[in-house]
């Protein structure tokens, strides 16, 4: 998996949205993965938009061709050192975010993400678009 991308939630947002730079560079990517927990996120912004069916099948749609990597016992054992490691620098972030961060670390993914707080995080590659 190294050197392929894992989607943190404004990413793939941007991608419904259909952010032309964001589009172009996924399309151009081998593998494109994305964490349970980012999925179930856009179907909460689906399901509190004013759109929900056509928000639904849109997220549904860009599953179809991205892929969803393992999330398991190795996945918590990492979760657990990414944020002692945090707490110990006195550096917090939300609670999803250290499991995507998480996924991504376990993976040897790297994170595609407009959030700053993931640099806190040591031994994940992280970019912004």
């Amino acid at each position: 998996m190294a050197g392929d991308l894992l989607l943190d939630t404004n990413i793939a947002i941007a991608y419904l949205a259909g952010e032309e730079t964001v589009v172009r560079r996924l399309l151009e990517t081998e593998a494109v993965y994305l964490p349970t927990i980012v999925v179930g996120e856009l179907f909460f912004g689906a399901n509190k938009s004013a759109r929900v069916e056509e928000n639904r099948l849109n997220v549904i749609r860009m599953l179809d061709w991205m892929r969803i990597p393992m999330f398991d016992i190795s996945t918590a054992e990492v979760y657990g050192k990414i944020k002692f490691e945090l707490k110990i620098k006195g550096t917090p972030i939300p609670e999803n975010d250290l499991w995507i961060a998480a996924t991504a670390r376990q993976h040897g993914l790297t994170l595609i993400s407009r959030d700053k707080h993931f640099r806190a995080i040591e031994n994940l590659a992280v970019s912004s678009w």
